[in-house]
């Protein structure tokens, strides 16, 4: 990590044109707000009470606006997870001003200084959100973990819970979680070695606030809590999507394998990186030797990670039975879908509403089915703002962290090549950058002259020093 120093407050100045120049709301229209304080006050009468389940949460301990509580019981050699998810839907009248505004956004978007929620706070982060202490409305989704590690839904309602606790990524402890919690995360990890899943969770490039107000720009690695609480998320995310497939309804989270010949290219990065991937290793398999904490690894993870060609959202296809063409994630290698952060994702509400209308022999509404088609637009169209968004935060803070040190060298190790361009990581500061380089290649060392660094407009450029 590296504390950024900004001038004449140039990054918050940055942050503010960021806003701005990807029309990034600042709060919500006050009819929005108005509809969100009369949802807020609406009192639960269509869900069962579960308030006597131990349900907790883990999430980042600064957040507020929390999707998921869990709860885990044990059935003979299977494991129940009682996932309870934020029932946005109880809220959020189809075509209400709440809505209207939801479809706009399509997420909350996330930047240093704050955040553009998909829904306003008094939801989101007051009657909606999953708070300890309080009960508050969710959809349960009841999930069956077999030894093998397979998840199946056994059922769905909505119910009142009550969370005991908000436990935080960055100071859990393995006893404050409940007994089977870590036994779910080992037999997920089994069931994705046994299907290849590619799941790959390089470190992050971050922009964050600390306590004192500044800045700081670094690489995060995902903390082992993280990782082990995804385990949770994906089970039910992975029954939700079986589930749906069944009834021949849904929509669903789909990744293609990187092709043969971005797999060539990743063995010839993998070559001059100095890792050992031997020939007939698949790359699923060899990727989950590869260690987040060594530079190397970490820069071979990023270079899988941009060898594929993304993830988007499909809705279910009557005629792909026929053809085998079913939606399929090649991340986790199974059938997937997004239904565990309504507060944060708007389609996750409409495939919660599916999963509860089947569960409770009912058919889908028709809101929801005519919803299907549209949200891989809508979603489409929000991750790839909030992706510009990310990279434009981390391009202008790189510009702050250099800024003044034109002329300067610097060492770099090369971590990809895109035509006559290569992507650089600096050996000593937290930034990524691209230069001319025709003659390197991947795991090359480098050496760079600073020529710009613009805390403006977010611009770096260097040259290679022969």
């Amino acid at each position: 990590m590296k504390t950024l120093v900004a001038p004449d407050r140039l990054l918050d100045q940055g942050l503010a044109r960021l806003r701005t120049r990807f029309s990034i709301p600042d709060g919500f229209p006050a009819e929005v707000s108005s509809a969100a304080e009369r949802a807020a006050a609406k009192r639960p009468d269509r869900h069962a009470d579960r308030t006597a389940l131990p349900f907790m949460t883990l999430d980042p301990a600064s957040s507020t606006d929390l999707d998921q509580a869990f709860a885990i019981e044990t059935s003979g050699a299977d494991k129940l997870l009682h996932y309870a998810i934020a029932d946005v839907a109880w809220f959020v009248e189809d075509g209400d001003p709440l809505d209207q505004e939801a479809w706009r956004r399509g997420t909350t978007t996330y930047l240093p200084d704050g955040k553009a929620s998909l829904y306003p706070p008094a939801l989101s982060e007051g009657a909606a959100s999953l708070l300890p202490d309080v009960d508050r409305p969710a959809i349960v989704l009841t999930v069956r973990i077999d030894p093998g590690g397979e998840s199946r839904l056994d059922g769905v309602e909505r119910a009142l819970i009550r969370s005991r606790a908000k436990l935080a990524y960055e100071t859990v402890r393995d006893d404050d979680l409940p007994d089977g919690f870590l036994e779910i995360f080992r037999r997920i990890e089994r069931a994705e070695d046994r299907r290849g899943a590619q799941r790959v969770d390089p470190p992050e490039q971050v922009v964050e606030k600390d306590d004192t107000g500044g800045f700081f720009l670094g690489f995060r690695p995902q903390l082992p809590s993280e990782r082990r609480n995804a385990a949770l998320s994906l089970a039910a995310n992975l029954a939700v999507a079986q589930a749906m497939l069944e009834a021949g309804t849904g929509l669903f989270r789909v990744m293609a394998l990187p092709d043969a010949k971005a797999e060539e290219r990743l063995r010839a990065s993998a070559l001059a990186l100095k890792l050992s991937w031997p020939p007939a290793m698949p790359l699923a398999q060899f990727q989950r030797r590869l260690d987040p904490r060594k530079a190397a690894d970490a820069a071979f993870m990023l270079a899988i990670r941009r060898s594929g060609s993304g993830a988007g959202y499909r809705p279910y296809d009557p005629g792909a039975s026929e053809t085998a063409d079913l939606p399929w994630h090649a991340a986790v290698a199974a059938p997937y879908a997004h239904a565990t952060a309504p507060l944060r994702r708007l389609a996750d509400r409409y495939v919660l509403r599916s999963v509860l209308a089947l569960a409770q022999g009912e058919p889908v509404p028709e809101a929801v089915l005519d919803a299907f088609p549209e949200l891989p637009r809508v979603m489409a169209r929000a991750a790839s703002r909030d992706g510009q968004v990310d990279r434009s935060v981390i391009d202008l803070a790189e510009a702050t962290i250099l800024h003044g040190r034109e002329g300067a060298t610097f060492r770099a190790v090369v971590t990809d090549i895109r035509e006559s361009k290569a992507q650089v990581q600096l050996k000593d500061l937290p930034v990524i950058a691209t230069v001319s380089a025709p003659q390197a290649f991947p795991g090359c060392p480098v050496t760079l002259r600073l020529l710009r660094a613009d805390p403006l407009e977010g611009a770096l450029s260097f040259e290679l020093v022969d």
